[in-house]
């Protein structure tokens, strides 16, 4: 029976892979479409109020890296692959459609430009995408491995964990992976539900011997890629998707690199700490106004940048100044990386917390479909965690 079921299972999976080519592409082009770009005056409040819980706040433009140009956040992935590619020759793409651009857009004019032999598609099989790209880091080239959404992940843990994170200390430094980059777009979406919603990054904190790095903005996109592409251990970068086409800001047109785990002081402030990563990142930027507006808070926010290994002295230097400390991130709360900020923290700035250390984070629950406005950390629960913490 068991056999029977695994078999219908893997019937069902090639049957949407029959279609993956459709349905995983339609599905990324309708997210894509529908939830990532601005919404127009004329449309109802309650559509509006769908497609995004945060307002994108774009860096100052930086001439520190020459030349800039309007680039979303897929387009800035695009940027850093392009520049990958043609910096290193034994550099590859690889994964399901990338070869058509992917369902996000991230690859598209990367085939024609460098050939079919250096982006390419691959079956619908993340164990395999990994394990494959573990083989070509092996031999010293350069593998970029797309999985399609970072919720399809978990087929290829094992090889991510037990291969690609041991391969250096179980050989002594002999020989390692550490050419492997894997990109997947990640977070919440506007309707993502299950399957197309999910933040794993906490899963793979647990695990020494890889980089997990996750951007705020389309500038800080392409500076990080380039940096885990060019980083000497396995890395995962996970791209915030509805940041895609929401997030539009001016970025360096030649190659740059941003320091891996440095978190970055977006704002200067006295009284609470704000830490996060990705999309959450404005959302605590709202928070911070808020408070200032509404409280006369002064809130310090930190962007971690890198989860694993994360930058402790930056964020307990902050709080050692502040007192207070509050976390957010849209995965659940339990066994989230909040927690582990927050153990540290305890730890090592005991005697200056002025408040117990809040969690603003996604419920213990699955990721719902139509509820999902109610699931998201949005900037309201968030500043409510913010003003307990004050009157604590």
């Amino acid at each position: 029976m068991a056999v029977v079921a695994v078999a219908a299972g893997r019937l069902l999976r090639l049957r949407a892979a029959g279609a993956d080519g459709h349905w995983r592409r339609l599905r990324g082009d309708a997210l894509a479409r529908s939830f990532l770009q601005p919404v127009s005056a004329g449309e109802d409040a309650a559509q509006t109020r769908q497609v995004a819980h945060f307002t994108f706040q774009p860096d100052p433009e930086s001439r520190e890296y020459g030349q800039t140009q309007k680039m979303n956040l897929f387009q800035s992935i695009t940027s850093a692959l392009d520049n990958s590619l043609a910096k290193d020759p034994t550099a590859v793409i690889f994964g399901e459609d990338v070869a058509f651009g992917g369902v996000f857009r991230c690859t598209v004019g990367l085939r024609d430009k460098y050939g079919k032999d250096r982006v390419f598609n691959t079956p619908l099989c993340e164990q395999g995408i990994v394990g494959f790209g573990i083989g070509i880091a092996v031999t010293g080239a350069t593998a970029i491995a797309e999985i399609q959404f970072a919720d399809y992940i978990f087929p290829a843990f094992d090889q991510i964990v037990n291969e690609a994170a041991k391969y250096r200390y179980r050989s002594g430094d002999l020989f390692n992976c550490g050419s492997l980059t894997i990109r997947a777009p990640w977070g919440c979406v506007g309707h993502g539900a299950l399957y197309h919603s999910q933040s794993p990054e906490a899963f793979f904190a647990h695990c020494p011997g890889i980089k997990v790095v996750i951007p705020r903005s389309p500038f800080q996109a392409k500076g990080l890629l380039l940096s885990c592409i060019e980083d000497k251990n396995p890395c995962i970068f996970f791209e915030p998707k509805i940041l895609y086409r929401a997030a539009v800001e001016q970025v360096p047109v030649e190659p740059y690199n941003i320091p891996l785990s440095q978190a970055e002081v977006i704002q200067e402030g006295s009284d609470v700490t704000l830490v996060a990563w990705g999309t959450q990142v404005h959302v605590i930027r709202e928070v911070a106004s808020m408070a200032q507006e509404k409280l006369g808070v002064s809130c310090e926010i930190i962007d971690l940048k890198t989860i694993i290994p994360w930058d402790v002295d930056t964020v307990c230097k902050s709080v050692i100044k502040t007192g207070r400390l509050l976390i957010s991130h849209e995965a659940p709360l339990t066994g989230g990386f909040a927690s582990e900020i927050s153990s540290t923290v305890q730890e090592e700035c005991f005697l200056n917390l002025e408040a117990p250390i809040s969690r603003v984070c996604g419920y213990d629950t699955p990721f719902p479909h139509i509820f999902e406005p109610f699931y998201i950390p949005d900037k309201w629960k968030c500043y409510d965690a913010l003003r307990k913490m004050i009157n604590y």
